[in-house]
Order: C-alpha cells, then structure tokens, then sequence
C-alpha cells in the first residue's frame, strides 16, 4: 500500500514474497530477503526497485543495507552485490577487488562502509557522504564497529579510539574532540551528530550543534551515567 511507484505496489512480485525473512527500503524502493538467501525487489528502479541486471548473483545473501537510493548485499561467501543509484553506492567496481571476506555492512545516506574479517574497512559511494575513506584509510585497522550520520561515518577500533571521516559539518570531523574519544564503549547518531559513551560513563558528542553535536550545556548531567 502507498505510493505505487514508490514501492507500495508489489503485485508484480506478489508470488515471489513467501518465506521472508527480512525487508529493507530506500527512499522510494523495497528489497526482501528470503529464507533460501534469495532477495526479490520492488518500487522505483532508480531507487533499487529492479535488481534484474544482479539477480543471478543474489544468491545466498546473508545481509542487506541500504543507503537512499541504492542496496548491497552481503552474500555467504563474504563478497558483495550492490545495485540502485551509481552515485549513492549502487555501482561498487572501484572497489570490487576489496570486497572479499566482508564481515558486516554500514551505509550514510549516500554511501555504504564494509568491515573486513581482517578489521580493515571499504568505503563507496558519494565522497561527499563518506564514500570515500582514502585520507584516513591507514587509520581504519582493527575495527570493532561504524555508526553513521545522513553524510559521514564513525569507526570505533579495538583500541577504543574513534576515527571519522565524510562531511565535516555532519560528524565526518571529530578533531575538536578527539583528545576526548578514548576507551569508547558505544557509538549513536542523529542525523547530522555522534555520541560517543566511553567506559568511565563520559559522553562526547560532535557534529551540526543543532542535532546534538554540542552538549556543552548538558555535560554535568552526563557525570550521573553509569
């Protein structure tokens, strides 16, 4: 139900949607994984809508994620699919040659970020949105866990510390609080902010002020946490 071209009209693929076993969506498509690992799609095609031109690869897909206008998936033996908008990550050639053994995948609203078996992480996608990881790649080695904003990404390592990368404004920059982001526990995001919760209960925060990236006023009610 809904807007019909924005995925609320599924008849096409009706039959195919039994044994589902999970469902994700762009802004404007659905993607469906099924109990055999099969993934069907439905909704606008330039949203991730019409996966066809990947079908015969979708084959036992253990994960999906997706960004706004693109999908990935993480198949069984560690490779990934990905297919939608070229510029939002549907298009992941640049680096096909490093999606191997991937563990886990992530996505901003225009990009997509895969951690590796190894710790390593593979960034796609929009630059702009942390499609692009290059220039704080030797950085991003044994990573536990990335959380992100609409347009940058967060990497917590197993030494605790925090590296970022993407849109300055919305989180991608956490120098003015890096000294701060040490034995940290858990990350969350708003769109446009992070928080980190380090293991001594402190909170650090980054990112757009407006969407919780300052909470100068507030530390002191932080000091309570456990």
């Amino acid at each position: 139900w809904g807007h019909q071209a924005s995925g609320g009209d599924s008849s096409a693929v009706q039959n195919q949607l039994s044994n589902v076993k999970g469902i994700w969506a762009t802004k404007r498509a659905f993607a469906a994984i099924l109990l055999d690992g099969s993934v069907v799609t439905w909704g606008n095609p330039e949203y991730g809508g019409d996966s066809c031109e990947v079908q015969h690869e979708l084959i036992n897909v253990q994960q999906l994620q997706a960004t706004g206008h693109a999908f990935a998936a993480l198949l069984q033996d560690g490779t990934v699919v990905t297919w939608g908008h070229a510029a939002s990550g549907g298009d992941s050639r640049r680096v096909a040659h490093r999606l191997k053994d991937v563990k886990t995948l992530y996505a901003s609203e225009h990009a997509f970020a895969a951690i590796t078996h190894d710790g390593g992480a593979v960034t796609w996608g929009d630059p702009a949105c942390g499609g692009d990881s290059f220039k704080v790649q030797d950085q991003l080695k044994n990573v536990l866990h990335i959380e992100a904003t609409h347009f940058s990404f967060a990497a917590v390592l197993a030494d605790r510390s925090v590296v970022t990368w993407g849109d300055h404004r919305s989180g991608g920059d956490s120098r003015r609080v890096q000294d701060q982001l040490r034995n940290v526990w858990k990350i969350h995001a708003t769109h446009f902010a992070f928080t980190a919760i380090c293991r001594d209960g402190t909170v650090v925060t980054w990112g757009k002020p407006e969407y919780g990236g300052d909470s100068t006023d507030v530390r002191e009610s932080f000091l309570c946490l456990p």
